[in-house]
């Protein structure tokens, strides 16, 4: 059984681990392994402080999956939030990141972002699925070369318009 709940500075931990073993999948995150756990950190914790709708997807009180939506920066587009997301391999394609996405975009709603951006390689077909069955559209194609391994890293950016606050 896999809980969706909000973070909190006990998950820190067991999301660095999560979140370091996405990015050295190489195929999903901008980065090839976590940032330092200080700086993870630091992020979750301002997250929390500042309200920023961040949930983990718990397996047997571990981290096996999140989702936030933090605000670009800048005052101009601080209505705008930005969507992150990772699973770990073996939780994947059982719904566990439409429920991640669903409890963060109702956050951010209700936190008053306006709109929801993201980025997404091409060859990430299977969130590309999820993120178009949310309502999510094509806004931009910034190309990149593809990788060593013929994974297509061209940059997609989509976006979804929220309705405001309930």
């Amino acid at each position: 059984m896999v809980e969706i709940v909000p973070i909190t500075s006990a998950h820190i931990e067991s999301f660095h681990r999560t979140l370091d073993y996405v990015a050295r999948e190489r195929r999903y995150l901008s980065f090839v392994q976590a940032p330092p756990l200080e700086s993870t950190r630091a992020f979750i914790l301002n997250n929390i402080h500042e309200g920023y709708p961040q949930f983990v997807a718990l397996s047997a009180g571990e981290v096996v999956g999140w989702c936030d939506v933090t605000p670009k920066s800048g005052p101009i587009d601080a209505r705008i939030g930005v969507l992150g997301m990772g699973l770990l391999p073996q939780f994947r394609h059982q719904g566990t990141g439409t429920r991640l996405m669903a409890a963060a975009l109702e956050a951010a709603q209700l936190a008053g972002f306006s709109r929801v951006e993201l980025t997404v390689y091409r060859g990430n077909t299977n969130a590309i699925r999820l993120y178009q069955k949310r309502g999510f559209l094509l806004k931009a194609v910034q190309p990149r070369e593809a990788g060593n391994d013929g994974f297509d890293k061209t940059l997609l950016v989509m976006a979804l318009t929220l309705d405001g606050p309930r």
